[in-house]
């Protein structure tokens, strides 16, 4: 069987700790709650939770970034860069385009107010490897809203 994504996180953790790594073992160790939090309350997509994770620091850099913090906007997108790790491997840009195209298909979509019958046929495929705004920003593209 394969390892979870939690199982790696706790070994990093421990990885880490003996390196002396103390800002990624703060970030291992939130990781490693959310994940242990997911799991207690039935919801075992570790890949949701680490994209969600993901998402907040992300959106917390830009945040401390228009309000003049830069050395706090690093520090968060570089909590980003540890849980990206854990992340599936991101869809380049030309795969993106022909799973939006051939859910524009399956879906008959084609004009922009179908856009939501297309989502919800590429979400299932996407699985956490395209970000869903990056996703919906390729539907609206190629739907041409």
């Amino acid at each position: 069987m394969s390892e979870t994504i939690l199982e790696r996180v706790q070994a990093d953790t421990r990885d880490a700790m003996r390196a002396g790594e103390k800002s990624r073992v703060g970030t291992l160790r939130m990781l490693a709650s959310v994940l242990q939090q997911d799991e207690k309350l039935g919801d075992a997509d570790e890949v949701a939770a680490c994209q969600r994770e993901r998402k907040k620091r992300l959106e917390a850099a830009e945040a401390y970034r228009d309000a003049g913090r830069e050395e706090t906007a690093v520090g968060e997108e570089a909590e980003a860069a540890v849980i990206e790790a854990y992340l599936p491997a991101q869809l380049p840009d030309d795969e993106l385009a022909e799973l939006v195209s051939a859910a524009i298909e399956e879906a008959g979509a084609t004009e922009p107010k179908d856009m939501g019958a297309v989502m919800g046929v590429l979400m299932s495929k996407v699985q956490g490897r395209a970000d869903g705004k990056r996703v919906s920003e390729a539907v609206r593209t190629q739907l041409g809203s």
